[in-house]
């Protein structure tokens, strides 16, 4: 047995990540274009739920809160199958759905009305909660992906009452109240334990606040056509993506020709950030690394990573040396805001053009147009951004809470004006190049909330630039990479970067397609709870 965590999420290379309107679009397509019939896809989804259902939930009355639409229908689909396998089951029907609902197949299953007054009285809440205190678990089948804004209040007071019960739930798509596309919770919301959803994860459950009400995140096959390219907004980072888009590496080869990067990094007192970007990139698997810093740095530097050659960033002479022999640059962390940090980032910018990672203080700078213009620098080489959501809201000139509002839409407007590729860092991380969809992380956690964690992941970028992936590959496999050595170093909330540079060989050594314990081929991606 492995001594390292399980490699999570499991998923077939290619995960894409919808909005929920892209998936009501595409049910649309599957349907009236391709003619696939539209009860054939709710059975398959009621049906492929009540089979993960029943695995994680093997035993007890299970009772559904019912909503309107395909939402509820595929909770009744689950229900009705469920109560053909033997188990004990209620539907509460809180929204206006005809009696003997032809999903049921003749089956008379518990069919209560939130409208009833036999079973509600004065207190419908209470009611609710009380009848599903009594479940095993509890399916949510109120609000489905394509919903936008608040619950209204008779959907409100069901989930309330859900909150109430404190049962097990499964929500079914994602959880009623999360927008599918941008993960707001605007109202009332589930907390789910699992969520299943059908043909791909929606773009909103992995993004927060909504992710941590998805639970354990189960996608699941039931017959849809291939997505088309531009059907979904999203892809997901799993092991098998990240894993496949890794620099290959000839047997015959030598330190020169499997990557030379320059890092730019650490003002006077400021040697910590150049000495973890360098050791980073020495493990993420540069050939060569040079650190151009700070004379006083010189000492630490050399000692601390006595691989790493230094570069003197007041001799002109001998940075165009170092930047002729590199295959990419790495700039920013401690490099420092002032006079002389703007006129070396400059020099840097104006040489002969490398691929380029820019981080920390070089974004301060470009933000206060102390340097060129990220655009017309990006338009000479290639060219990847890694700001933190404070550095995005400097770059863009807009309110910190603007961009926390709307993460996948801030990041892909800021690759478009700038013409390159960019990762926005937070929880999950994204990736965004102009004209691609948007590659979410899902190694990324709250133990990687600690200084210096930056500066590791600018130097496992500027590595696989030197080693030949293009700007938006190295970013997301850059986080891939960073945030699954953090996990195998379970460290908890006492990780610090040091312990992710230590564990990065281990991550760059493992293959797969990530571990699930549900038995069905039918099950597409399976992503832990968020931590």
């Amino acid at each position: 047995m492995s001594a390292y965590p399980p490699l999570r999420p499991f998923g077939r290379h290619d995960v894409p990540a919808p909005t929920g309107r892209e998936s009501a679009a595409f049910d649309r397509y599957a349907i009236e274009e391709l003619g696939v019939p539209q009860p054939v896809l709710m059975e398959n989804a009621g049906r492929s739920a009540a089979l993960v259902g029943a695995r994680l939930l093997p035993s007890g009355p299970v009772v559904a809160v019912v909503g309107a639409g395909n939402n509820g229908g595929d909770a009744l689909v689950l229900l009705r199958t469920l109560a053909a396998w033997g188990r004990d089951v209620t539907a509460l029907l809180v929204a206006d759905r005809e009696d003997g609902d032809a999903l049921l197949h003749g089956w008379a299953l518990g069919v209560i009305r939130d409208t009833d007054p036999d079973f509600a009285g004065d207190d419908v809440e209470r009611a609710t909660a009380r009848l599903l205190s009594g479940a095993a678990w509890v399916v949510d089948g109120i609000l489905g992906t394509g919903v936008r804004g608040a619950p209204r209040e008779r959907q409100a007071r069901a989930i309330r009452a859900i909150r109430a019960a404190g049962r097990p739930v499964l929500a079914i798509d994602i959880p009623s109240g999360v927008d599918g596309a941008t993960g707001a919770v605007p109202g009332e919301a589930i907390r789910a334990d699992v969520t299943v959803t059908f043909g791909a994860p929606k773009l909103g459950a992995l993004l927060h606040p909504g992710r941590a009400r998805v639970g354990r995140l189960v996608a699941v096959e039931i017959g849809f056509p291939p997505l088309r390219p531009g059907d979904a907004a999203g892809r997901v980072v799993t092991p098998a993506w990240a894993l496949g888009h890794l620099p290959e590496r000839g047997s015959d080869t030598h330190k020169n020709a499997v990557g030379r990067l320059l890092i730019v990094a650490g003002r006077e007192g400021m040697a910590g950030a150049a000495v973890l970007a360098a050791r980073a990139a020495l493990r993420a698997g540069a050939g060569l690394v040079r650190v151009c810093s700070d004379p006083s740095n010189r000492e630490i530097l050399q000692s601390a990573v006595p691989e790493a050659i230094f570069v003197d960033a007041t001799d002109a002479g001998a940075l165009d040396e170092a930047l002729r022999l590199s295959e990419a640059v790495a700039a920013g962390p401690g490099m420092g805001t002032g006079p002389a940090a703007a006129a070396l980032l400059t020099r840097v910018l104006e040489s002969p053009p490398l691929p380029t990672v820019l981080d920390a203080d070089a974004l301060t700078l470009a933000a206060r147009a102390a340097v060129p213009e990220l655009s017309a620098v990006a338009a000479e080489r290639p060219l990847l951004l890694t700001p933190h959501p404070g550095e995005m809201s400097r770059l863009r000139n807009v309110e910190p809470a603007e961009v926390a509002a709307d993460r996948v839409g801030t990041v892909r407007r800021a690759a478009g004006a700038y013409g390159c590729a960019v990762v926005l860092k937070g929880a999950p991380s994204l990736t965004a190049a102009p004209g691609r969809p948007v590659l979410v992380d899902t190694q990324g956690s709250s133990d990687l909330a600690s200084a210096g964690m930056g500066d590791v992941l600018t130097g496992t970028c500027g590595s696989l630039l030197a080693q030949g992936l293009d700007p938006e590959h190295a970013g997301a496999v850059g986080l891939y990479l960073s945030g699954r050595a953090a996990v195998i170093a379970g460290r908890g909330r006492a990780l610090v970067p040091g312990d992710v540079v230590r564990w990065l060989h281990r991550a760059l050594a493992e293959t797969g397609r990530g571990v699930t314990d549900l038995p069905f081929a039918f099950v597409t991606f399976d992503q832990d709870p968020a931590r």
